[in-house]
């Protein structure tokens, strides 16, 4: 076990940026479940420095991570950046945890010179609040980064010498394709910005009016950028209520309801999408689990089982799906963390995650929406079928 004095020793040996390198690597670690005895104390001290104290790695925090000039040039990416798990897709996003090597090796090795350039022109504009001028600079700098990108990765061993550097800078797999994520967005990045800003700040009824117009919105921003799609639907997502309402593109937008109708959707990458989000919240609550903050867990648990609810009920035949069985493998997951949990106490001791509340559809209204949803009239039903469908109730 390292002693506190070793630590901040160590610690103090570092440059900020490898400091805040060093946070990123441990928790993406920490999220993905890999055991690392004696860092406790290291991530108390990085999360200190780098977040005002925060403990939850799931959360985005305001904080930076790296210098200003880099989080001016990576602002496009900002509402589409998840702290979850980088081990999956993230259709649509991109893992936060990338951004940090990415930078390293465009300062290093992909523009050390032009990079230097603009930091050192960037960093008294910062300072001067001069905002107009500091997005001039930043649009200069990310065309030039997006012109040698394109030049690197379409060289023909050019896609393999840039895994090779950014493994340098992390152990994430996930770097070199948030990397070309990052490409795509940095392309779009007017067109997407303009289709954020006629996004509502919040949408909290995604009804059929609303999944058309946005529908007609996609398709219009698809016919010139077919590429940034996924980072809309991310924006969308971002502005949801309820994430998995996501999918109501896709079911809307098929002839039917079964799983393979809508895989034959424009918008099919949104049951991917929710599955992912399901991901990171899987992980959220293996951390929120293991640092004992029981009624985080409790919230992230009940999210997931209403997103669980939901797929299977708006797509028919999932189970016998690709979504379906990841979806299986991810609740199945679920389960283990959770009878972990509650194993610890004896059975008469009521938890917090047993609780069947966690499980709303359960419940008269659950039902009833699960009704509503399959486009069922329970009230012509007859009193008979109602009975039958809720069974007694005390």
């Amino acid at each position: 076990m390292l002693q506190p004095d070793r630590i901040e020793e160590y610690l103090k040996r570092l440059t900020p940026l490898a400091r805040s390198n060093l946070l990123i690597e441990l928790e993406r670690l920490e999220v993905c479940g890999t055991e690392m005895p004696g860092t406790a104390a290291i991530l108390g001290k990085l999360r200190a420095e780098f977040r005002n104290g925060s403990q939850a790695t799931n959360q985005p925090n305001p904080t930076h991570r790296v210098a200003s000039p880099s989080r001016h040039f990576f602002a496009p990416l900002e509402p589409l950046l998840v702290d979850g798990a980088p081990d999956h897709a993230n259709s649509g996003r991109i893992f936060r945890g990338s951004l940090a090597p990415i930078w390293e090796w465009i300062t290093r090795d992909l523009l050390p010179t032009m990079a230097r350039d603009y930091v050192s022109c960037m960093t008294p504009l910062i300072a001067a609040d001069k905002q107009l001028e500091a997005r001039g600079v930043v649009a200069a700098f990310q065309s030039k980064v997006v012109k040698y990108l394109e030049s690197t990765l379409g060289a023909p061993d050019g896609a393999e010498r840039t895994r090779v550097k950014l493994a340098t800078y992390t152990a994430s797999r996930a770097a070199y394709r948030d990397l070309n994520n990052m490409l795509c967005v940095l392309r779009a990045r007017d067109a997407l910005a303009r289709f954020g800003e006629s996004l509502p700040a919040e949408i909290q009824n995604f009804d059929d009016s609303r999944v058309s117009a946005l529908a007609a919105s996609l398709e219009t921003l698809g016919k010139t950028n077919a590429d940034v799609v996924p980072f809309a639907l991310g924006l969308v997502a971002r502005r949801l209520e309820t994430q998995w309402q996501l999918i109501r593109l896709a079911t809307r937008a098929a002839r039917g309801k079964s799983a393979a109708e809508i895989a034959a959707t424009p918008y099919a990458i949104t049951v991917s999408m929710v599955l992912d989000w399901l991901e990171n919240k899987r992980s959220a609550l293996r951390v929120a689990l293991k640092n004992e903050r029981i009624l985080d867990a409790k919230g992230i648990l009940a999210a997931i089982y209403d997103a669980e609810y939901a797929l299977q009920v708006r797509i028919d035949g999932l189970d016998q799906s690709d979504w379906g069985e990841r979806l299986r493998r991810l609740m199945n997951e679920t389960a283990v963390l959770v009878e972990a949990e509650v194993s610890r106490f004896p059975d008469h001791v009521d938890h917090v995650l047993r609780s069947r509340s966690l499980r709303s559809h359960d419940s008269l209204g659950g039902r009833l929406t699960y009704l509503a949803w399959k486009g069922r009239d329970a009230l012509s039903g007859g009193a008979g079928y109602l009975k039958k469908l809720i069974g007694p109730q005390e």
